[in-house]
């Protein structure tokens, strides 16, 4: 017991330093990372967004960053699969707890996220945020093509979210349409893989619908998605509801006939050469959830991208 700490979230010596909490205990920041404000030396900064104001159907997506962080707590200390490696050892990250915002002003809330996913941006590499509703995605877009630029969106998700609006409306289904009028996604290399419903406009953007998913591997959908982004600067996002409801049960807006977690992650996995510089997990809604299904597979997933960003560093 004498090297071994308990809330590693508050007690740790560096940025870069494994945890040793039981996985039944300590503080639950994700994945056990410091909790903090202070954005020195740091690389990555994972952020919950808890709002849920936009949802269509069933609410209670402000309470899916708590939810993954309190399933991350399931990956130990041990080398992380399938990476087979600490991904914090050369990857400076850290919890920067939660967007501040006013339950009572949902109005105020876009400029609310991009301000301060912009003050994170300025001080960090990497943003992985936790959602809330898949509107958050919208500002969170803003922020980071103020950094990089326009990007390609690979978005994993049985909706197309390219319904139009008037702009002002507080709607998670309309971000894609915003994105694309203001220049800020390129459509011609942007991809969503899962859809299982239609919409009035693709906007050229390429669809995987869901029963292609299920009739392709793993592996063509990957190379699929590497082929139509290429080296372009990318942002990823990754809505619960792309899984089946068998495997997650917990989100908002449920289409049946979605693929396994399994084959989501094996895709994931080999998107190593996607050059990612932002990346969400949004729609986890626990209230809907059975034995943390969908928070476990939010967590697995988000997991994965800091993985693959773990590995691009290693190679720098």
């Amino acid at each position: 017991m004498a090297n071994k700490t308990i809330d590693h979230a508050f007690t740790a010596t560096s940025l870069t330093s494994a945890a040793s909490d039981p996985t039944f205990a300590g503080a639950l920041s994700f994945m056990r990372r410091r909790f903090t404000k202070d954005l020195t030396g740091v690389d990555t900064a994972v952020w919950g967004i808890p709002f849920d104001a936009a949802t269509s159907n069933r609410p209670g997506a402000r309470f899916g960053p708590q939810a993954i962080r309190r399933a991350s707590a399931i990956f130990d200390n041990d080398p992380q699969y399938p990476f087979n490696r600490d991904l914090f050892a050369e990857m400076a990250t850290i919890d920067y707890g939660d967007c501040l915002l006013d339950y009572g002003n949902h109005q105020q809330t876009p400029a609310a996220i991009e301000a301060q996913a912009s003050a994170i941006l300025d001080g960090a590499d990497f943003l992985l945020t936790l959602g809330g509703d898949h509107y958050v995605t919208w500002p969170l877009l803003k922020a980071h093509a103020a950094k990089h630029g326009p990007m390609a969106l690979v978005q994993f998700d049985a909706h197309q979210d390219t319904w139009l609006d008037d702009e002002g409306r507080i709607d998670h289904g309309s971000f894609v349409a915003r994105a694309v009028r203001a220049g800020i996604i390129d459509p011609a290399h942007s991809i969503q893989v899962g859809i299982r419903t239609h919409a009035p406009e693709d906007f050229g953007i390429r669809l995987v619908y869901g029963h292609e998913v299920e009739e392709m591997t793993a592996g063509e959908i990957a190379k699929l998605i590497l082929d139509h982004t290429g080296s372009r600067p990318t942002y990823l996002t990754f809505d619960i509801d792309c899984l089946d409801p068998a495997f997650a049960p917990g989100t908002g807006t449920p289409v049946a006939g979605g693929p396994s977690s399994a084959k989501i992650l094996s895709v994931l996995r080999k998107l190593g050469d996607l050059d990612i510089r932002g990346a969400d997990v949004v729609e986890v809604a626990p209230a809907y959830d059975h034995a943390d299904i969908t928070a476990i597979a939010g967590a697995t997933v988000a997991m994965y991208m800091l993985g693959l960003r773990a590995e691009r560093i290693a190679a720098r």
